[in-house]
């Protein structure tokens, strides 16, 4: 999977005019670029990794692209040194923004070449969409992989002691990984990430699929059924006021490692049947030895919120039937949440992974906000702003570790909500401030050849993709282009450019290098085309890697060379910390790429420059989908 140099430049003849010679390829450097492809105006920077610092020191200091016919389009410009990062002992940043042409081409330096790249508008269009595939592969309830229901007896819910209390019909939602566990804390973001993609990029996108999931047309945009099916769940986890369930089954889902409809989990009622279903209770949970670190309810309370809130505004005009009745539950959800507030973390079980959700001021706030947009009243959105005002940044950004998913959601889409909703202009400042001092504090760390400057944790593919929207955000709503290189950065990291030259996104490209081997039974018995748009969790520290239970590598590390430094990746099954695909994820990198879709189509309407030559597939331009 690792792509091999190849030669394409000429040494310099000598001054005695002696014929030139090809240059022989140097394999400790490799070039990684953006596999899924480049805007015409966006930055443009493909980064060239050596792994030995003791070469490249006799070769030309410059790079030129070639399209591809051959010919030198762009260059010879130089090269940028940049230091060392993991793996890479130096980097060099190749710096092709000025090249807006649409077309196909390979960037050489150092007597190696990259793999093809696409300069095109159209580079992310149907991207979003690819992603919403592994959505519907991750259905629990009605799952199209098989066209048939999984899970069907959820659940029972179970008190702090572990007794069963009473049975409850939750069955829906979303499978959280390649395991089987179903948290609100990350569906209820998932769905409200997926209404925001509708809501302000909806042209991007298409409807080939029912709400089901199932192939075909019904009419509706397939982000907004996607979210529909998490709605529905949360309608079901959240049935009253004095009812708030946040979590189905526990590890002991691991004992297996088997297909969704062939789960043999085993908690008490027999194999395959129903599995406990937590409530928010305020209160330490964990049945076993380890219990988590609640404190109260408004982490969850303001999430469902946000989902119901949002979805009321999106279905008024669709289905006014479900838009009423996600109205009531927001409101009801948010009065919960200021009145119970503190964090709902998830409950481990055997093990002592959880989600340590440490904040919940910026789901509150986000909360206050879709309210004030439901209900115009002012006095909640006087609240947006104070809770805005107690966490103005997001702890991770700045920070050189943090617990497993103790700041979620990654970002804080209160802040750009509260933006939209002030009606003078201090309070639309005050916002663009904060989300400029977390970019700040991430741009601070990012000194280094790929302009990254996350920490890598658990989950760094999120927060990869969480700073790239926060920095989205914030430059469409300043105009300030000043971290425009950093954004850009972070994507063209999920999609290539980074030390192994793999998209960090299942399936996309389609003839691109990204995961064969990832950590799921679906696809190992049914291949992994059937992941097809899953992000992966991302590369970790090697510390962190290291000191996991249960991680062991079944082959061969084909990415040995570029796992010699601070972090690691592999792709391998056997690693779950860097290879296994996540819902929560994918679905928040639905709402960035369905962004930067729509800006391609801006793009083209505004210069000859941005004119797209080639479609996604290589064929002619087309109109670009619309969603109803």
């Amino acid at each position: 999977m690792i792509a091999h140099a190849v030669t394409i430049s000429l040494l310099a003849a000598a001054a005695a005019g002696r014929a030139a010679v090809p240059a022989a390829p140097d394999s400790s450097i490799v070039i990684r670029v953006n596999q899924v492809g480049y805007l015409p105006d966006a930055p443009k920077v493909a980064v060239a990794c050596g792994l030995d610092s003791t070469r490249a020191t006799r070769v030309t200091r410059t790079f030129i692209v070639r399209d591809a016919s051959g010919r030198t389009v762009y260059g010879p410009k130089k090269v940028v040194s940049s230091g060392s990062f993991g793996p890479c002992q130096r980097t060099w940043r190749l710096d092709f923004s000025e090249l807006r042409k649409p077309g196909r081409y390979r960037v050489a330096a150092f007597g190696v070449t990259s793999r093809e790249l696409r300069v095109d508008a159209h580079a992310y269009d149907g991207g979003a969409d690819t992603l919403l595939n592994y959505m519907r592969e991750q259905r629990s309830g009605w799952n199209p992989l098989i066209g048939d229901s999984v899970h069907t007896h959820d659940g029972m819910v179970v008190d702090d002691s572990g007794h069963a209390v009473k049975a409850i019909s939750v069955s829906g939602g979303w499978h959280d990984a390649s395991d089987y566990l179903q948290y609100v804390t990350t569906s209820a973001n998932a769905t409200y990430m997926m209404l925001l993609a509708y809501r302000d990029h909806r042209e991007a996108f298409g409807d080939d699929f029912d709400g089901r999931g199932a192939a075909g047309k019904n009419g509706i945009p397939d982000v907004l059924d996607e979210a529909r099916h998490g709605l529905e769940w949360l309608l079901r986890m959240f049935p009253n006021y004095s009812e708030m369930y946040n979590q189905i089954a526990d590890d002991r889902d691991h004992t297996y490692f088997d297909l969704p409809w062939t789960d043999s989990s085993d908690y008490g009622w027999g194999k395959g049947k129903e599995r406990p279903v937590y409530p928010c209770t305020g209160k330490p949970q964990g049945l076993f030895g380890y219990k988590n670190r609640s404190t109260g309810l408004a982490s969850t309370a303001g999430k469902y919120t946000s989902a119901f809130a949002l979805g009321a505004q999106l279905y008024g005009d669709v289905d006014s039937t479900l838009a009423d009745t996600l109205r009531r539950h927001a409101l009801i959800a948010y009065t919960v949440g200021d009145t119970y507030r503190g964090v709902c973390q998830t409950a481990p079980g055997r093990a002592p992974y959880f989600y340590e959700e440490a904040n919940w001021v910026d789901d509150m706030e986000l909360a206050a906000a879709e309210v004030y947009a439901l209900t115009g009243d002012r006095m909640i959105l006087g609240r947006a702003v104070s809770y805005a005002e107690d966490e103005p940044v997001t702890p991770w950004m700045g920070a050189d570790t943090a617990r497993h998913y103790e700041w979620f959601p990654w970002y804080n889409n209160g802040h750009y909500e509260t933006w939209r909703a002030a009606l003078g202009p201090g309070i639309k400042r005050e916002m663009e401030e904060y989300y400029r001092r977390g970019i700040e504090a991430v741009v601070a760390r990012a000194h280094n050849g790929f302009r990254v400057g996350i920490p890598f944790i658990w989950c760094s593919n999120d927060l990869m993709t969480a700073f790239a929207t926060q920095a989205m955000l914030y430059r469409q709503m300043t105009g300030d282009q000043r971290y425009r290189e950093y954004e850009q950065a972070a994507v063209d990291w999920l999609l290539g450019t980074n030390p192994w030259g793999t998209s960090m996104v299942i399936g996309w490209p389609n003839d691109g290098v990204w995961a064969r081997d990832p950590h799921s039974a679906v696809a190992r018995d049914l291949g992994v085309e059937k992941l097809r748009g899953g992000l992966l969790d991302g590369p970790v520290y090697r510390s962190i890697f290291l000191n996991l239970k249960g991680i062991s590598l079944h082959d061969a590390d084909e990415y040995a060379p570029f796992n010699t430094g601070f972090i690691v990746y592999h792709d391998d099954i056997g690693d779950y910390s860097t290879n296994e695909p996540i819902m929560d994820g994918t679905a928040s990198l639905v709402y960035l790429i369905s962004g930067y879709a729509l800006e391609g189509t801006t793009c083209e309407q505004r210069s000859d420059s941005c004119v797209s030559s080639l479609a996604s597939d290589g064929s002619a331009p087309r109109k670009r989908r619309r969603g109803n």
